[in-house]
C-alpha cells in the first residue's frame, strides 16, 4: 500500500494526523537536515500504524515535505 505524507519538520509538538485512508500530516521535532526528519517520520508513522519502521520506505520525496511512502508487512 502507498500513502502520501505532508511532513512538518521543526514542530514544537510531534503528531500524526490521518486525513483519510492514505493521506497523513506528520509533525516532527527533527530538522530537515541530514535525513533526521525522514528518520523520525518513519519511526512516528510506524508507531501510529503499529508496525516496525522496517515496514516503511520512502519512495518519493526524500528532500521534500511531500512524500510517498510504501507500507509493507501489513
Amino acid at each position: 500500500m502507498k500513502i502520501t505524507i505532508l511532513v512538518k519538520p521543526n514542530a514544537r509538538k510531534e503528531s500524526v494526523e490521518q486525513i483519510d485512508e492514505r493521506n497523513f500530516i506528520v509533525k516532527v521535532h527533527a530538522p530537515p537536515q541530514e535525513d533526521k526528519a525522514n528518520e523520525r517520520l518513519l519511526k512516528l508513522l510506524a508507531e501510529y500504524l503499529n508496525l516496525s519502521p522496517s515496514c516503511l520506505s520512502i519512495l518519493k520525496g526524500h528532500a521534500s515535505k511531500h512524500k510517498t511512502i510504501e507500507v509493507t508487512g501489513h
